[in-house]
């Protein structure tokens, strides 16, 4: 099993990253001495690895060998559609793909077919779990698909393979927070957290979104913004919630409204690292149940909407999600729990109906 520690490490092969006798961070390309800027890329971060894989992959361009898995991804990766289509977050989960196909970057295109991908798929599955493995299987099916459109391949196999199926055992991925986990979690904050959760608590918005948040796009008139995953626009009303998070933190002279204890922009790195050190905390307590992640967030408003009665086209607009589809997924659950609750009610009906009839014998 591949541990996270050799996750980086892969992620960061053929790199020097280190900090210099000054205590500033220095990075390298170890073959071609090519330099990362760590003032304009804080190692470790979101855009520090986008610039690591794109240097990469104007090393690997020069080695891909035409006809092979490894020059489409190249190809993929230098199109309009993957530099400005997808948002930033999306191109690094993406480029995490790529790096696990890189083993056999070099089988040619023609080779590919649904037994193989299939194969793929299963050892996927076998060293990095469930999800990594249907990812991998969807990447693969993308960029098929757009080789098709530009030429460099004529069928997409990926297309036919199924997904790996769920494991039973496994939770809910992201479940919705309880009413009680929610108080709990925003009375534990840190002044300099309480805004970013408070922008995903109650305006659904994802993590990455919230944290790169501009100034210029929350106002007395409310919030007035893109979802960076789907370009959808987000036009919501001042929140009193939001409202009383934004006087309350703390003065900063960042571009973003949201920054971190040193008043800088936050990195998702950073942040998700504090979280992570506040959720133990409060699990090991036995202050919150175990499985509660900040993408949660967007389900646990999903739901609440959706127990209130809202179809599922409002809660995409209110998500910003490209299509009601997403939006039934994340109700869900407050769909079973409406159904679940009727039926009990009826059932309960019912057994009081049939007590009513029961003919009690003579004295």
């Amino acid at each position: 099993m591949t541990t996270g520690r050799e996750r980086r490490t892969n992620k960061y092969k053929g790199w020097q990253i280190f900090r210099d006798k000054d205590g500033h961070w220095r990075c390298y390309h170890r073959k071609s001495r090519h330099k990362i800027d760590c003032v304009r890329f804080e190692p470790y971060s979101l855009p520090f690895d986008m610039e690591v894989h794109r240097i990469n992959e104007l090393l690997a361009e020069k080695q891909a060998k035409p006809g092979t898995l490894g020059m489409l991804i190249t190809r993929y990766r230098d199109s309009v559609r993957f530099r400005t289509e997808l948002a930033p977050r999306t191109r690094a989960d993406y480029q995490n793909c790529f790096d696990y196909l890189q083993a056999i970057e070099d089988t040619p295109l023609d080779r590919f077919n649904p037994p193989l991908i299939a194969k793929i798929r299963d050892k996927a599955l076998e060293q990095r779990k469930f999800r990594f493995a249907n990812y991998v299987r969807s990447v693969l099916s993308v960029i098929f698909d757009w080789g098709i459109e530009y030429g460099y391949t004529k069928d997409n196999p990926a297309s036919r393979v199924k997904p790996a199926r769920r494991p039973k055992s496994l939770p809910d991925a992201n479940r919705p927070w309880t009413d009680a986990e929610r108080e709990t979690v925003l009375a534990a904050l840190p002044s300099h957290m309480k805004l970013p959760i408070a922008l995903m608590m109650f305006y659904a918005l994802d993590p990455q979104d919230a944290l790169s948040l501009p100034r210029s796009a929350i106002s007395d008139a409310g919030l007035d913004t893109r979802r960076n995953k789907t370009g959808r626009p987000i036009y919501l009303p001042l929140f009193e919630p939001v409202a009383e998070a934004m006087a309350n933190a703390p003065q900063h002279d960042a571009v973003t409204l949201c920054a971190n204890s040193r008043g800088l922009p936050w990195t998702y790195h950073g942040f998700s690292t504090n979280w992570i050190k506040l959720k133990g905390k409060l699990e090991v307590e036995g202050a919150i149940q175990p499985g509660l992640t900040l993408k949660g967030l967007r389900h646990t408003v999903a739901t609440i909407l959706a127990e209130m009665g809202r179809d599922h086209g409002t809660i995409a607009l209110v998500l910003g999600h490209a299509t009601e589809a997403m939006a039934k997924h994340y109700s869900r659950r407050a769909d079973m729990t409406r159904q679940a609750t009727s039926v009990v009610a009826d059932f309960g009906e019912e057994l009081n109906k049939r007590k009513t009839r029961v003919v009690k014998p003579a004295g």
